[in-house]
């Protein structure tokens, strides 16, 4: 067992290096640009990557929020069970995020995806409609990366196809894209 947890650590660090800092600094100016031109940030993911979604949108909506003293429009896609069932059961499971953002979503908005294969087709949908109607677009993604690393402005992919190591790295990405706030590595 200590042999393994040893490996686990040890592929965790590896997938951990991998992440681009110079990626982090870019999303977080995008993230600095939409809370200035008060635009409205969008993530979403699935399965783990939901959750992270909804754990980024929170630490972004009111910490960050609370310690520049200006409020983040931040929303996660994915909080709405009601509203995803209904479109899910009425359309297709692949439009749940892409029918939201045709309620929500306006030129110059920035969308967040994070997908371990790149691939989801809910996911890649709603980035190709938020590129044809002017959203900005980051994808934090695996080593597979999939068709999502090819359509989004912004690519972080996490050398590493183990679901739990880079779900792990993309909140902490999510947790860097908070702090640099929180911790006032930004000014606004």
């Amino acid at each position: 067992m200590n042999d393994w947890i040893t490996n686990y650590v040890r592929a965790q660090k590896a997938a951990l290096d991998s992440i681009s800092t110079a990626g982090v600094a870019r999303i977080v100016d995008r993230l600095k640009r939409a809370l200035v031109e008060d635009r409205q940030i969008f993530v979403f993911g699935n399965g783990g990557s939901a959750a992270n979604a909804s754990h980024f949108a929170t630490d972004l909506g009111k910490g960050a929020s609370d310690k520049v003293g200006r409020r983040f429009r931040v929303l996660s896609l994915n909080d709405n069970v009601s509203w995803l069932t209904a479109l899910g059961n009425d359309y297709a499971y692949e439009d749940v995020f892409v029918r939201q953002l045709q309620n929500y979503g306006r030129k110059g908005d920035l969308v967040l995806t994070m997908s371990v294969s790149g691939r989801s087709p809910n996911l890649v949908k709603a980035v190709e409609w938020a590129k044809k109607n002017g959203l900005e677009t980051v994808a934090l993604v695996g080593a597979k990366r999939g068709p999502l690393a090819e359509l989004a402005d912004e690519v972080i992919a996490i050398d590493s196809d183990h679901y739990g190591r880079v779900e792990d790295c993309h909140m902490g990405i999510c947790h860097m894209l908070c702090y640099a706030f929180m911790e006032g590595a930004v000014t606004v």
